[in-house]
């Protein structure tokens, strides 16, 4: 469990955390390969969110996903990213968190297996991401700030102190 205190900090930068969609490079799931690649050459994420028509998240793709559909025994080629489509070769399971169900403590813990959080309403559709470097910020932020906050006591401090009275 987060201290009380580290939560009230943390709480500080929580509007931060979240990288709104509008920020974010998606594809739809309609989408021809070739146009997630040209997408994903462009921008400096290692995987973006894949929408439905609804503005859902439905899956995840990678760069790696693509250029596997690429190499066949001859070597390289880009034909065959005109013949699938994104939903033919994203990832599915995959993990999203929707703020009024998942607290920071849960965040972090999902974070440790995971570079980002996709972030949906109630209805799933994308709302954001959370990510790993986002919260590095914050806890920067709370390394630098809690001083400012709250004034420490060593717990072996005070029990000696108790212990000698």
């Amino acid at each position: 469990m987060i201290s009380a205190a580290i939560q009230r900090v943390l709480a500080e930068k929580s509007g931060s955390f979240l990288i709104p969609a509008s920020k974010i490079a998606i594809v739809e799931e309609d989408n021809p390969l070739y146009h997630a690649f040209l997408i994903l050459t462009k921008v400096k994420y290692a995987k973006i969110p894949v929408l439905n028509k609804k503005g859902q998240i439905t899956g995840l793709l990678s760069l790696a996903m693509i250029t596997d559909k690429m190499l066949d025994l001859d070597g390289i080629s880009i034909k065959p990213l005109n013949k699938y489509k994104v939903k033919d070769v994203m990832e599915t399971d995959f993990v999203s968190i929707n703020f009024t169900e998942k607290d920071i403590e849960t965040q972090l813990h999902l974070l440790v297996d995971n570079n980002f959080l996709p972030v949906v309403d109630d209805q799933g559709v994308f709302q954001g991401m959370i990510t790993r470097r986002e919260w590095f910020k914050a806890f920067n932020y709370l390394a630098h700030t809690f001083d400012d906050h709250y004034v420490t006591v060593d717990k072996k401090q005070v029990l000696k102190l108790e212990a000698e009275n």
